[in-house]
């Protein structure tokens, strides 16, 4: 009898995960074709080549700059046919460590309904299943952030096999773009120097924090390895344009460096001293930008600027630089529109040659003629995130109080990771709001478990009477 009865738990957890998985990829199906950006193309495309690279030994001319083990790991779901089976592992894959993390808080009884209701609300009223439904790496940041979180605050609710999994998934996700393995290395930081504090909260977690630390160092040891194999040299982040400098210039700083002291300096990017662009994606990929002009040697050149010019400019004008960076960090921190999902014409003329057929089909859905309701979407995720935010000023202290701990250790994730995304993303990078919308739901998660876990607590008050 308990066994039959187990059978049909274990059946009944299944399918709340999998309706939950198909849930959050509604943005696609509503679209009637998964949600692109122009990377998308890069990331499918690359993926023969790199398993070429890596399987048949075909690794020289090969050239490669975005995250190369994320285009291996979807390459067989995809084959250069249709991107449909990405969309639904990004969507398995979230809803299944989702899962975890409310099995690790909610009590057994309550577990199935409470965890459609959360993820009901975090499909429809959130960006997640925005970022679920699009072909890029952006929801394997939360893979990793709630990996994380499982490994050191959570292990003991996990049997061998889904502590192996998740650490797996976080790696993968660690690797799938360059910013999740440094946000990864800064949470992991922060735990590290909580548990060294020796803070009762992580008191008797040492072997977590140790496999959460192991995850970056898998991580980073994997790119590095890789990178050396493909191209020569051991790097964590591969093939890449100097997005710092990009950066630098479109800020101010930078151009005024240039400016002010190219006539005594022999650097490639001092020839376009008079025409500095004011934005970094027309530095990096205009059509005539600085970077795609460049020929391979300027490119060499440019990186090796890269660095003396940011230093040397961070030097002559440190404080014009922090408040310009400030205002950068500020205006990521609250800018999380679902608002990138737009049509691009580059886009349109590159997916046929890497996925025939593709063309047709995605003109049919809503991305292609920029009609999918995003503006709606933007404005109510703003005033559920503020919802959330209120309710974890609210009551995170109350759980400090009443030692909810793993809740406390879901916050310390969290919450410090909200913030580190916006100053990585907006400061060193540009400010746009898909980077901080692939993470903020993460903010809907954590205030709904603790509402529940504050029902739950009042319900004891009341029946001690």
């Amino acid at each position: 009898m308990n066994e039959t009865k187990n059978v049909r738990a274990r059946v009944g957890h299944a399918l709340a995960i999998l309706f939950a998985a198909v849930l959050s990829t509604w943005p696609a199906l509503y679209n009637r074709y998964p949600l692109l950006y122009p990377d998308s193309i890069s990331y499918m495309d690359a993926g023969p080549g790199i398993a070429r690279a890596v399987f048949l030994r075909g690794a020289r001319g090969f050239e490669g700059m975005r995250s190369e083990l994320y285009s291996l790991g979807i390459l067989t779901f995809h084959w250069g046919r249709s991107p449909w089976g990405i969309v639904f592992l990004q969507g398995l894959i979230t809803a299944w460590v989702v899962w975890l993390v409310v099995r690790s808080i909610v009590p057994e009884r309550r577990l199935v309904s409470r965890y459609l209701v959360l993820t009901t609300a975090l499909s429809l009223l959130t960006s997640m299943s925005w970022y679920v439904s699009l072909i890029m790496p952006d929801i394997l940041g939360a893979t990793l952030y709630l990996g994380i979180y499982l490994l050191v605050f959570a292990r003991e609710t996990l049997v061998p096999w889904e502590r192996w999994v998740v650490f797996g998934l976080a790696v993968w996700a660690a690797t799938a773009h360059t910013t999740h393995l440094v946000l990864g290395g800064v949470v992991v930081g922060l735990l590290a120097l909580v548990y060294v504090a020796r803070r009762a909260l992580l008191r008797g977690r040492g072997r977590g924090v140790v496999e959460a630390v192991s995850v970056i160092v898998v991580a980073a040891g994997l790119q590095m390895g890789l990178h050396a194999y493909l191209y020569g040299q051991a790097s964590l982040s591969g093939k890449h344009p100097p997005y710092l400098m990009a950066r630098i210039i479109a800020d101010g700083p930078g151009a005024r460096y240039l400016r002010e002291h190219c006539a005594g300096l022999d650097w490639t990017i001092c020839k376009h001293v008079g025409n500095l662009p004011d934005n970094d994606d027309s530095f990096l990929w205009g059509e005539d930008g600085i970077w795609p002009t460049a020929t391979p040697a300027e490119q060499v050149q440019l990186l090796r600027e890269e660095g003396p010019l940011v230093a040397a400019t961070l030097k002559a004008y440190p404080g014009e630089q922090m408040r310009v960076s400030l205002g950068n960090f500020w205006d990521q921190l609250t800018d999380f529109g679902v608002d990138d999902f737009d049509n691009n014409t580059w886009m349109e003329s590159a997916m046929e040659a890497g996925m025939p057929g593709s063309r047709a089909r995605y003109d049919r859905g809503g991305q292609a003629h920029s009609s999918l309701p995003t503006h709606f979407f933007t404005g109510m995720q703003r005033w559920v995130v503020i919802a959330a935010v209120l309710v974890i000023a609210g009551l995170l202290p109350v759980g400090y109080r009443r030692g909810w701990e793993k809740l406390e250790g879901l916050g310390l994730v969290v919450v410090p990771l909200i913030f580190a995304n916006a100053a990585l993303t907006g400061v060193l990078s540009e400010v746009d709001s898909r980077y901080q919308a692939r993470v903020v739901w993460l903010l809907v998660l954590l205030a709904g478990l603790l509402v529940f876990a504050w029902v739950d607590a009042r319900r004891v008050v009341e029946a001690r009477g």
